[in-house]
């Protein structure tokens, strides 16, 4: 008996010396992968930020949420194809306006119909599925990473655009709870302060997923993006997620706000913008590039997420999004529940799509 007590006094007088340890002196206590991962700014210790998590989407389940933008992309060109001898002009003419139809993009239609127009007669018109598959899968490679770019060790924010509608706010709010759930600090700043059903929507997400949020109604929206930085900094979070406002009929003040939010995010927290990205929904089709121009103009967008990919036929924005703005895709919204925001994976779209 006396020897459990003194094992409790030894244990006490250790926990006691390590309270008075300063910062350096404890992480010394830490195993190797916590000293390593000690913050250089002060005493902030971020966990490593997961490469692979469970966010990922299955091939057979992505074929099925892309179903129609298969039957709308594919199965046109294998009607065209079945049964004919030869490639000619008006074959691929036909396509060309199908593929345009299905929101790939009119340029992009135009310059993959035109590489195959000038080799039509050395393939065969069963080839053209194949033809088309490693077309599309080049230009989702050309665009760049489809992973989501996140510094260790360092606060990151993600500033989210896009217009009112498309889905933004429950995307911060899943977004939220994926790095929640993977032990992330989350702040976010509802900087859409000109709405107050935004900034209600973001505190009832807030509360579902279990992270802070700053933001108030009718406030000026660069000074929630500095409170915001400010908290992120004094509490050690991990990632400020940046909601903004999408009132693109007022398009001049729009982009002067977003600016502003750019510049106090730059003066602030410098190379802290890990992600720049743009909601698009994709039953918006071409009006999708035309809003992904026009974000670009104010912010240096470095992504694109789709919303709503389930069940639509304009899937095909995916690759014209790819193709002319030179963005990738890193996020889909493939369904209602929390756990529907899946990581994009450019060659398992294209074996959905065309397998």
């Amino acid at each position: 008996m006396f020897n459990l007590f003194k094992k409790k006094e030894n244990q006490q007088q250790v926990d006691n010396k390590q309270d008075i340890l300063k910062p350096e002196e404890q992480a010394e206590n830490l195993d190797k992968d916590k000293r390593d991962e000690l913050s250089l700014e002060g005493t902030c210790i971020n966990e490593k930020l997961d490469a692979e998590d469970s966010f990922a989407i299955s091939v057979g389940n992505l074929k099925e949420k892309v179903s129609k933008t298969s039957e709308g992309l594919v199965s046109s060109i294998i009607s065209f194809a079945t049964g004919a001898e030869t490639i000619d002009d008006d074959m691929l003419d036909e396509i060309e306006d199908k593929l345009i139809v299905a929101d790939i993009g009119m340029d992009t239609a135009v310059e993959v119909i035109e590489k195959i127009r000038e080799k039509k007669n050395s393939i065969r018109p069963e080839q053209l599925k194949d033809i088309f598959k490693q077309e599309f899968a080049q230009i989702l490679k050309e665009a760049g990473s489809n992973k989501i770019n996140l510094k260790e060790n360092q606060l990151n924010i993600v500033l989210v655009t896009g217009v009112n509608g498309v889905g933004k706010t429950t995307l911060i709010g899943k977004l939220a709870h994926r790095y929640k759930s993977q032990n992330k600090k989350i702040i976010i700043a509802a900087a859409d302060t000109f709405r107050a059903a935004a900034q209600e929507q973001l505190e009832i997400w807030a509360e579902r997923a279990g992270v802070d949020i700053v933001g108030k109604y009718d406030s000026d929206p660069a000074a929630v993006v500095f409170d915001a930085i400010k908290k992120a900094k004094d509490d050690c979070a991990d990632i400020v997620i940046v909601d903004t406002a999408g009132r693109l009929h007022n398009k001049f003040n729009l982009m002067e706000e977003l600016r502003k939010i750019k510049k106090i995010i730059d003066r602030e927290a410098p190379d802290a913008l890990s992600e720049s990205i743009l909601v698009i929904d994709a039953n918006t089709g071409q009006n999708g590039l035309k809003q992904a121009q026009v974000f670009k103009e104010a912010v240096d967008l470095t992504s694109v997420a789709v919303t709503k990919l389930d069940g639509s036929a304009k899937g095909g924005i995916v690759i014209g999004i790819s193709k002319e703005l030179s963005l990738p895709v890193k996020l889909i919204g493939v369904g209602e529940k929390i756990s529907d925001l899946k990581d994009f994976n450019a060659e398992d779209f294209v074996s959905a799509v065309f397998d």
